[in-house]
């Protein structure tokens, strides 16, 4: 199993695997040959971005048998999904601040990543494991008033995309089997979901096999794995969100009124 990163050091970006609390510095491309220059840095002494930059960010709706029943919405035949716009993602420990213009409620929802490492188009349920380069953490920030705000269209994109919607992160985990993780969110100190990723309706490959007739899927591109029971709204002034599955790690940010 190996933990990529994406860093910043003197405004210049870079990447390589964590290892503790330094990060082995690597060069070329992450997602394919990447080579190991030898080089060393402290944790601490850089800023983690967001583990790849996507060219589309997919996120899920109704992918849990649990929350389909608590809902007592059917499950579905084909997976139901949007996108969220590349300019609501920021980075793992960023401020995320409410939108001036919106004042209503605004939840979080912990979620898995899965991260495309190769090139997928039409590809099969058994050949879309070989697309999967890892998995991560997502944090799927919504502004809920606003979906069915009018009744005449769902806004699920606008409602999911102002910025600093999509934190994701805070590496990429190679080799690790999705059906046994466990998501955890804790706000503000208190756990709010515990789900396991094995109660998806649609597993991982059968996601990336199926988006993957729909459009090309590109390396570094993310799927948003879809939520479970105890989604919930924000209200301190000042909040915590604590998003950790084990064997990846934790994406923490903050959410400000």
């Amino acid at each position: 199993m190996a933990h990529w990163v994406r860093f910043e050091r003197s405004g210049v970006a870079g990447f390589g695997t964590l290892e503790g609390e330094s990060i082995a510095v690597h060069t070329g491309n992450m997602f394919d040959g990447a080579q190991p220059t030898g080089e060393s840095l402290a944790l601490a002494s850089v800023k983690l971005l967001t583990p790849t930059v996507p060219t589309k960010i997919i996120a899920l709706w109704n992918n849990f048998h649990a929350l389909a029943a608590k809902l007592n919405s059917p499950v579905p035949a084909d997976p139901l999904y949007l996108l969220k716009a590349g300019s609501c993602l920021t980075e793992p420990g960023a401020e995320v601040r409410r939108p001036a213009s919106y004042d209503g409620k605004v939840v979080y929802e912990g979620e898995l990543g899965i991260v495309i490492g190769k090139t997928a188009t039409n590809v099969s349920e058994e050949e879309a494991g070989a697309h999967i380069f890892g998995y991560t953490c997502v944090n799927d920030i919504t502004a809920a008033d606003i979906i069915n705000k009018d009744a005449t269209f769902a806004q699920w994109v606008r409602a999911k995309s102002f910025d600093g919607f999509g934190p994701f992160g805070p590496v990429v985990a190679t080799d690790v089997d999705p059906a046994t993780l466990v998501v955890r969110t804790v706000l503000n100190g208190d756990e709010r979901q515990r789900y396991p990723i094995s109660d998806m309706v649609f597993s991982a490959r059968q996601l990336v096999s199926r988006i993957s007739h729909d459009m090309t899927l590109n390396p570094g591109d993310v799927i948003c794995c879809g939520t479970s029971l105890g989604v919930g709204t924000m209200k301190n002034p000042t909040n915590t969100v604590e998003i950790t599955i084990e064997g990846i790690g934790t994406l923490s940010n903050t959410f400000v009124q």
